[in-house]
């Protein structure tokens, strides 16, 4: 079993906590549009065979993406707008889902061959390198991410859903050193889920530039 974390904003943190979801990324609508481009592509010939991959892979199946760890600084400002969202931490229960990115200076020298053997499963044995490499300026995210299939999923304005009961369990909703959400909207969000999850404030390190848990419950 694995704790990971997922960063959210004030708004989308609250509500996926209430509707017990998180959402699923679209590779193709991802941040990064280097990524599963891993593979040098200067081949004519294999790039255009690669692309076309990964175009289809953007249909059938999405990603998860965590982190792990949430001490961060720079993780609370990229993605929990500028430490006023929220972290969620969640013990994965089969730990064979979670794929750990490589971060790599080079770009990687793939046999074209894999990719006409694909069955286009989302995790895919041969192709595990290429669905797990970023550039290495991402290190700091420190990512695990899980593919999931996007094909017995329903759209809801346009974006897939994945449900906390599968396979991923909460426990962990860490509110941002500078938010303001209070443990009432918490408490209110997670309804009966409360007693099991461990709730807490955010703060930063004295010491260091690590963000760290606020135990003087007295603050918040």
């Amino acid at each position: 079993m694995t704790r990971v974390y997922h960063f959210l904003n004030q708004k989308y943190g609250l509500e996926d906590l209430q509707r017990r979801r998180l959402k699923i990324s679209i590779i193709n609508e991802l941040n990064d549009p280097f990524e599963l481009l891993g593979p040098s592509t200067k081949d004519s010939v294999f790039r255009r065979s690669f692309l076309d991959w990964k175009s289809r892979m953007s249909q059938h199946c999405g990603i998860l993406c965590f982190s792990l760890g949430r001490r961060n600084p720079v993780q609370w400002s990229h993605y929990a707008d500028g430490h006023r969202g929220i972290c969620l931490g969640f013990d994965v229960q089969n730990e064979a889902s979670l794929l750990r990115v490589r971060y790599q200076q080079r770009r990687l020298t793939i046999n074209s061959e894999i990719f006409s053997g694909s069955d286009e499963s989302c995790l895919d044995e041969p192709l595990k390198e290429v669905l797990s490499t970023k550039f290495s300026h991402w290190r700091y995210e420190q990512e695990a991410r899980m593919f999931v299939g996007l094909s017995d999923r329903d759209r809801e304005a346009g974006h897939f859903f994945f449900r906390f009961s599968e396979g991923i369990v909460l426990k962990e909703v860490i509110v941002g050193a500078l938010s303001e959400i209070s443990r009432d909207e918490i408490s209110l969000a997670l309804g009966d889920l409360v007693p099991e999850i461990d709730i807490f404030r955010a703060r930063l390190a004295f010491r260091s530039f690590d963000v760290v848990k606020q135990l003087d419950r007295r603050l918040w």
